[in-house]
């Protein structure tokens, strides 16, 4: 069974689910439909996908301010991801999952684990507990 230690990024719910490991960056402003949980951006290599109950592997984000609120939107819908995994930290992403806490919302944990892990995860199932520890089933 492969392992990966993570670094938490937001606290949030251990998770076991399927991963979806983006090939490409993504903007979650006009990236993401928060209506449906899906790869909106007709230009993504994964457009149409369904992000929500996954575990997503993103190798990269494209800014926006409202990238946030945008998060908030699918926490608040029940469609956001399972846990989210990230290259890089992303201030104004992790921020939609830090107001959902506020508002009272379970939210998916966020953790950072280097792009070149991601392989691995592909076609997984992946655990996450709550010490941020990820595990391939």
């Amino acid at each position: 069974m492969n392992r990966f230690q993570t670094e938490i990024l937001v606290q949030g719910q251990p998770t076991l689910a399927e991963a979806l490991v983006l090939t490409a960056s993504i903007s979650f402003w006009g990236g993401v439909n928060p209506k449906t949980g899906r790869i909106a951006d007709v230009r993504h290599p994964q457009h149409g996908i369904a992000i929500s109950g996954k575990v997503l592997c993103l190798p990269g984000t494209i800014g926006s301010s409202s990238a946030a609120a945008v998060l908030l939107e699918l926490v608040s819908a029940g469609l956001a991801p399972a846990a989210i995994i990230l290259h890089e930290p992303d201030a104004i992403l992790l921020l939609g999952l830090i107001v959902a806490q506020e508002m009272g919302h379970a939210t998916p944990m966020a953790v950072k684990l280097d792009r070149r892990e991601f392989t691995p995860l592909i076609d997984q199932t992946l655990a996450i507990d709550i010490a941020g520890m990820v595990s391939v089933q």
